[in-house]
């Protein structure tokens, strides 16, 4: 079992920044996927971000491409999403999830999810 814990959330002001972090337990990251999803009130749950932890590559959907930034720590077995330029559409609920060893943006190919964390962008 993999347990994921999310932190970093808070609010913050259009055009400003915040750095979700992701930790895992109970197994490392090493092999796998990593994604960040995010689900606005009301909303389907959006895939937002993933990293290969072999190869270190990213990838990003295109409503974050330039303002968001994910990086990983091997030896905290630790995940980080940089979110710049942020604006008020990104409000949402941010879940960092794991599971996949090949790449994909569709979220029921992830098998651990942490509780999410909240990020609100006021305008």
């Amino acid at each position: 079992q993999v347990q994921l814990v999310e932190s970093g959330g808070g609010l913050v002001q259009a055009g400003g920044s915040l750095r979700l972090s992701c930790a895992a337990s109970g197994r490392t990251f090493s092999g796998y996927l990593v994604g960040w999803f995010r689900q606005a009130p009301g909303k389907e749950r959006k895939f937002v971000a993933a990293i290969s932890w072999s190869g270190g590559s990213t990838y990003y959907a295109d409503s974050v491409k330039g303002r968001f930034t994910f990086s990983r720590d091997n030896a905290k077995n630790t995940v980080y999403l940089q979110m710049n330029s942020l604006k008020p559409e990104d409000t949402a609920v941010y879940y960092c999830a794991t599971g996949p060893r090949v790449v994909t943006t569709e979220g029921y190919q992830y098998d651990y999810w942490g509780q999410g964390t909240q990020v609100t962008v006021s305008s």
